[in-house]
Formats: C-alpha cells, sequence, structure tokens
C-alpha cells in the first residue's frame, strides 16, 4: 500500500540555521498536516538525511496544488470532501439539464458524466465542465437574473483525498495584491465560493451595504475567512516559493528503488528502459527573520492553480523601460495617489483593450487626467471582453466601450478633452522626451507628448519552475502560457495536462480569469481524482480524524 509525507532536502543546509527552534518549527509546520490526518499510519518524521534512499526516507501525497488563490481554495474544499448534490426543492430553468440532474439525483455531481450533463450547454467560457458548475451554481446568470444555486453541499469524510495547498502569500492569491485599489467591481455573486454567500458574509462586516459593490481588498479577506471557516487551514502552506516541479525516473529492473531526474536528451536515448513516477516539488519556505527554508515534496499529481497576473506582458519596443512607461494598475494607482500627475495639461497613453486597460482609464478619467487610450482591435471585434459583460452587472466597463466606440481619434479633429480612442493603432516607441509615436493599420504616424504612459496588454504566469517554462504545455509550444492566445492544453472534463500525465492546470492558466468559471476546474480535477481513487486505489484512506483538513 502506498504511504505519503513530505521531506525536507537539503537536510544539511539546516543546521547552518544558528536558530535550531525556527528549524524545526518550519519543519514541523510542514509534517504536522501528515501526522495529524494519518492518526497511526504516519508520525511526525525527524529531519531526512542527504545520503538517504528516497524510497526509504519519504514518502509521498496523492495532491499537491501550486497556487492558493479562488482555484486552489476550491480544489481544495472539493478534495476535503465537501460533495454538490441537486437539491431536493430545486428546479433548474433549463429543463433538458434539469431531466439530467434528476437522472442522477441520488449521485453527488463529482460521481456523474460531466461530460453528459455538459452536453449542448452555451457559456462564456470555452471549458464545458466550467460553463455546467457556473450554469448549476448561478442558473441563468448571463441574462441578469439572481436565481439561487439549484446545489447543496454535503462532507462526505470518506472522500477527502489528503493534498498541500502552497502559495507565496495568505489564502486568496494576488486578491491580496489588489488592495488598496481605489476601483470597485461589480460583484453578484459571481466572486463567491461553494458553501459560503458572499453577501452573508459582507453583511456581517458592513452596517451599510450600498448596491452590489465591493472592494477588492474585501474580496481577498472573504477567501481568507473561507479557508478558516471551512476548515482547510491545514492544507495551506503560506510563504512559500517553488524553484522547481519535475519528474522522477525509475530504472526498469533497479533493485535499490533510488529514483533520478535524468536531462531530455538521456530521457530519449533511455525511455524504453525508464518509467515515469512521482513529481519532485522543490523551493523554500519564507520564515519570520527573512531567511530561507529549503524544502522538498514528492507527489503523485500536481495542480497547477499559479494564476497569470506574475509577468506583465511588454510591447517590446524602443523606450519602454524609460521611468513613465509603467506596466501595472498599482505602479499607476501609487503615481495618481502621490499626486505625481494631478494637473498635468499632457494626456496619459493606455495601451490594452481588457478589463484591467478599462480599470486604467477608468482610474485616469476619475481623477481627471486626459485619456489617450491606444489598442489594436477594431471596436466592432466580437472577440474583445466588453461583449461578453452583461451592462446590468458591468456598467462601468461598459462606459468605458461605449467611448472607446464614440470618441476615436480622427484626422479632422484634435483630441478630446477628457478621452480619445485609437482602435487599430499601436505604439512604435516611446522617447526619453517624454514623446510616444503611433502608428495606423494604414500606416500613418502621429506623436504625441505624454505625461505617463501605461501599458496593460495581458500577463505571463511565472512557470519558471518548470521544463521549457511550461511552455511545452500550451496549444503552441514555441510560445510562452497566456491566458487569451495560448492556454495550457487540457482534456476537456477532467483539466489534465494533454502533454503531460498526472500534471493538473485550472483558473486562467486554461482561459479561465472569470472566478465564476474557474471553480470548474476544481469539480473536474475531483471527479478525474476520486474516479482514479476508485479504480486503481492510489490513495491511502484516512485514518480517524473528523473529515476535515
Amino acid at each position: 500500500m502506498p504511504v505519503w509525507c513530505c521531506r525536507c532536502s537539503l537536510a544539511g543546509h539546516f543546521r547552518n540555521y544558528s536558530d535550531t527552534e525556527t528549524e524545526g518549527e518550519i519543519f514541523n509546520s510542514l509534517v504536522q498536516y501528515f501526522g495529524d490526518n494519518l492518526g497511526q499510519k504516519v508520525k511526525a518524521m525527524p529531519l531526512v538525511e542527504e545520503t538517504s534512499l528516497l524510497e526509504d526516507s519519504s514518502v509521498t501525497l496523492p495532491v499537491v496544488v501550486i497556487g492558493n488563490g479562488p482555484s486552489g481554495i476550491c480544489l481544495s474544499y472539493m478534495l476535503s470532501g465537501y460533495r454538490p448534490y441537486l437539491s431536493s426543492e430545486a428546479i433548474h430553468p433549463n429543463a433538458i439539464l434539469h431531466s439530467k440532474l434528476e437522472e442522477g439525483r441520488h449521485l453527488s455531481i463529482v460521481d456523474q458524466d460531466l461530460e453528459y450533463l455538459s452536453e449542448g450547454l452555451e457559456g462564456r467560457s470555452s471549458n464545458p465542465v466550467a460553463v455546467l458548475f457556473d450554469t448549476l451554481l448561478h442558473p441563468d446568470a448571463d441574462f441578469g437574473y439572481d436565481y439561487p444555486s439549484v446545489l447543496h453541499w454535503k462532507l462526505e469524510q470518506h472522500h477527502y483525498i489528503p493534498h498541500l495547498v502552497l502559495g507565496k502569500g495568505p489564502p486568496g492569491g494576488a486578491w491580496h495584491n489588489m488592495e488598496g485599489s481605489m476601483l470597485t467591481i461589480s460583484f453578484g455573486n459571481w466572486m463567491e465560493l461553494p458553501g459560503l454567500k458572499f453577501k452573508d458574509w459582507v453583511s456581517s462586516k458592513r452596517r451599510n451595504l450600498k448596491g452590489d459593490r465591493v472592494m477588492p481588498e474585501e474580496i481577498a479577506r472573504y477567501y481568507k475567512h473561507y479557508v478558516k471557516v471551512m476548515g482547510l487551514q491545514k492544507n495551506f502552506r503560506e510563504n512559500t516559493y517553488i524553484t522547481s516541479v519535475s519528474r522522477l525516473y525509475r530504472d526498469q529492473g533497479e533493485g535499490d528503488g533510488q529514483d533520478r531526474n535524468i536531462s531530455t536528451q538521456h530521457l530519449q536515448i533511455e525511455k524504453s528502459k525508464l518509467i515515469k513516477r512521482n513529481w519532485e516539488i522543490r523551493g523554500y519556505q519564507r520564515v519570520a527573520d527573512g531567511s530561507h527554508v529549503p524544502f522538498c515534496l514528492f507527489a503523485e499529481n500536481v495542480a497547477l492553480a499559479t494564476g497569470t497576473l506574475d509577468s506583465p506582458a511588454h510591447l517590446e519596443i524602443e523606450g519602454e523601460d524609460l521611468p513613465f512607461v509603467f506596466h501595472s494598475m498599482p505602479e499607476f494607482g501609487a503615481a495618481i495617489g502621490k499626486g505625481k500627475l494631478r494637473g498635468k495639461a499632457d494626456p496619459v497613453l493606455i495601451v490594452g483593450s481588457g478589463l484591467t486597460a478599462a480599470d486604467a482609464v477608468l482610474c485616469a478619467y476619475n481623477n481627471n487626467i486626459p485619456v489617450i487610450h491606444v489598442f489594436r482591435r477594431r471596436v466592432t471585434d466580437p472577440s474583445l471582453i466588453f461583449k461578453q459583460l452583461p451592462k446590468k452587472l458591468y456598467p462601468e466597463y461598459h462606459k468605458v466601450y461605449h467611448m472607446m466606440c464614440t470618441q476615436s481619434y480622427s484626422v479632422d479633429s484634435t483630441l478630446l478633452s477628457a478621452y480619445t480612442s485609437f482602435p487599430e493603432h499601436h505604439v512604435l516607441s516611446f522617447k526619453p522626451d517624454m514623446k510616444c509615436i503611433l502608428q495606423s493599420i494604414s500606416g500613418l504616424k502621429k506623436i504625441f507628448k505624454l505625461s505617463a504612459a501605461v501599458v496593460l496588454i495581458g500577463s505571463h504566469p511565472n512557470l519558471s519552475f518548470l521544463k521549457e517554462q511550461g511552455c511545452y504545455l500550451g496549444h503552441n509550444s514555441s510560445q510562452p502560457i497566456t491566458c487569451k492566445t495560448n492556454p495550457v492544453e487540457i482534456d476537456a472534463y477532467t483539466y489534465e495536462c494533454v502533454k503531460e500525465a498526472n500534471l493538473f492546470a485550472l483558473g486562467p492558466l486554461v482561459g479561465d480569469n472569470f472566478v465564476r468559471f474557474l471553480k470548474g476546474g476544481a469539480l473536474g480535477v475531483t471527479r478525474c481524482l476520486a474516479t482514479r481513487q476508485k479504480k486503481k486505489h492510489l490513495f491511502v484512506e484516512r485514518g480517524g480524524g473528523d473529515g476535515i483538513a
């Protein structure tokens, strides 16, 4: 029977720390979970000698989740044994879907055929399970309705799958980096996670609720609270930074069972002699005194839930590194907050046609800063994100889209006072004298003096811990992974990477930027792992405990 645990690598390095108490505390924080949840099967382990064989010195986790944003949180919730069932009195407005749900009423959604349930559904995600789960949680939301979920949740302890969720900061991921934002977002229940209504939580925190608007920092606090109230804390490790995730291979016929990493070249040569085994996850945990404590985990399965906000995309043009050119909303917001752009007669150049660029337009507009808005697409392009958002729930973004359509630059006119759009234009270069050169699709060039520039054309996830920076996992293996143009290629119903078995991806990595859709990834991954658990008995039955990790 397989067993599982973690092992801190580079044990010799631990001995260099003068504070041995801190050293022990950090190690125990990684192994406490395992001892707590396996009862007599696994005890807290001493530091492992570096020379020990992996097979003898460590055991393996069924799942390690990299990323503790809403994707990772929702996956942990479902791996912890929470199961969705059709509510007894619920009637889904989609009659065909409701008929299918009635057929399997006695089963949780996790135990049903997701392809069958998803068939014929349409929604604002390219992933069918994401559309299915969204329409179960928020029926007819795209039509402006606020129908209750047709699901209710049960904690079934025997379905628990041991796992760890690793994140750089507190649970909530990138939402904590949005704290202090000057802009509210449209909410409409879409940001909440299963089992805890956001409105119920926020009403207990605020006396005066004005409409359906919340600050990003409130959402971040909600996610952090969610992990606590759902009893998921022991699954989460904060301040962890991943440096490598790699396959371990074993020589067929080797008697000592020793695993090893090998180069891609050798892998091709010796492929017939090797079999894939587990994942090795290396990294370090940052402790209170600022030092880094290395660790090494082993897992049967790895789920990538890192989001895509790590590295802002660049135009790769002349002058883009000049100090007046920003690449993120926090940078731009900080400049406005410090008063650097107030009273400037020269406009701010904003590049991009997505929601972040729209946020920047609103931010400048609301602070009486004139805007030049440049984007490559036509305003009628059906793939523009504004065409996917209900006006009722996102009025501010539709305000920006209306300006993009109606306040565009003309060769017969000058810049408008507050806002001017430049559809089908791109930036050729930035100059040290704070000028920029724009070029239209017809080749016509224009020069403008700026007070600042904000380039918001997307971002790339940090997958540096994977071979080839994770590019090989995308639909186009020669390009970096991006949410829009080159997401990770996955099986549509299990979220397993097409090009790497036992590696899963969910959330923005597979094109689901909205929280309402990324929850479908948790459903797909959980169903896949639960099915394999039943078929192959890969996971240890949990001994004792209360069923909540």
